[in-house]
């Protein structure tokens, strides 16, 4: 609520307090930074073993950087996917995104091992202060861990290193394992594209005498009826399906309900243009998306010339460089109504989110999908059909 009343009242949320593993507070190799009574998290180890290290980023804006002292992280899943297995001194996370390392514990363990997350894409040596620190001890260790920290990568003004990283995650096609799209949809390359947004954001502005963000000149105002429950039962007025393919020329940015109509068991390109000054993640709800490519500068439909039509991994959220772009491909297989969003929590709140209209039409009972849970809140115009819980949502 704090959050949100700052938003409203026009602020910015600023630098985060700091950055916590597994909710703890960063080791004590500086103490002014430690809050007395906060305990750092420690992963405890036997030397010789190999170990799986799921890394989730569950900030509200800040990308970071992740590595452990002295150990490489051989990646080997995203979100879901299998990647190609690659060794990385560190890795950077994204808001919204998870790996799967493996840490081989093959180190010397005459002291503990630093664990740093911190931030990204920022002025690092002004946020020096917010990063997060756990200790990695083998069984064997010799002492605490002491000493610098582990650099981050030396590129604070120069981004080209984390896009060419996020490059050189692919997907795994030798893996014996499920897909993400087991319908064959990973031969995406072969698969004619039916549907084509470009959805721009730009630095927030006053609409309506509010700071709001928007993609596309269109800032999503939530309607008091949920919006597939409005499509079951016909409710006009809830949304309007007429989200622009391209951002607007020349028109003033206003607050909608717009709705992109997807073709289902369509294929659909969407190109996320970031025009704001900070780094942005995107999390399509329903689906796993192919990054099949991205760049710095304006996306322009000679763009497609440089997508990855091979092994582009399949993943739910994706980053968008500052000044950039990226684009995923989607096979629309999945019946209902699903959100794509801003994962940077102020974004969303401020009104950058859209939500994509899957219907078969030739469902006429609900064959592929479920009915409609117990607990759904009839709100807004359904009020009246409340069964259930709550009496108003």
């Amino acid at each position: 609520r704090d959050l949100r009343k700052m938003l409203d009242e026009g602020k910015e949320l600023g630098m985060p307090d700091g950055v916590l593993i597994n909710g703890k507070g960063p080791y004590r190799y500086n103490d002014s930074l430690v809050p007395a009574g906060i305990e750092h998290e420690t992963i405890d180890v036997h030397p010789g073993r190999t170990y799986r290290i799921r890394v989730h980023n569950v900030g509200t804006s800040t990308s970071l950087n992740f590595r452990i002292q002295g150990h490489n992280l051989l990646l080997v899943e995203t979100e879901g996917s299998y990647t190609t297995q690659q060794n990385y001194t560190s890795l950077d996370v994204h808001v919204g995104q998870s790996y799967s390392f493996l840490l081989t514990t093959d180190q010397n363990a005459s002291s503990d091992y630093y664990v740093v997350a911190s931030a990204r894409i920022v002025n690092e040596s002004l946020w020096q202060r917010v990063t997060g620190v756990a200790v990695l001890r083998y069984s064997n260790s010799g002492g605490a861990a002491s000493g610098p920290l582990p650099d981050p990568p030396q590129d604070q003004y120069d981004k080209t290193l984390s896009m060419n990283q996020a490059r050189s995650v692919r997907w795994n096609l030798s893996a014996g394992a499920a897909r993400p799209n087991p319908q064959g949809s990973f031969r995406y390359s072969s698969i004619n594209v039916t549907q084509a947004y470009l959805l721009r954001s730009t630095t927030p502005v006053e609409i309506g005498g509010r700071r709001r963000a928007a993609l596309n000149g269109l800032s999503f105002s939530p309607p008091e009826t949920p919006l597939r429950l409005a499509d079951a039962y016909g409710v006009e007025g809830a949304y309007t399906l007429d989200f622009p393919e391209r951002p607007p020329p020349d028109a003033a940015p206003r607050v909608a309900r717009s709705v992109i109509n997807g073709t289902y068991r369509g294929f659909m390109e969407l190109i996320f243009q970031n025009n704001d000054t900070r780094m942005q993640s995107y999390h399509v709800d329903g689906y796993a998306v192919f990054v099949v490519g991205m760049d710095y500068g304006e996306w322009t439909e000679a763009s497609r010339g440089a997508y990855n039509k091979g092994d582009s991994v399949a993943r739910s959220t994706v980053q968008v460089y500052p000044g950039a772009w990226t684009a995923v491909l989607v096979s629309l297989d999945n019946v209902g109504f699903w959100n794509v969003r801003s994962q940077n929590l102020d974004s969303w709140y401020l009104g950058q989110e859209v939500y994509v209209r899957v219907v078969n039409p030739e469902d006429g009972a609900n064959k592929t999908e479920m009915a409609v849970p117990r607990n759904a809140l009839y709100c807004g115009q359904l009020h009246k059909y409340q069964k259930y819980g709550p009496q108003t949502a």
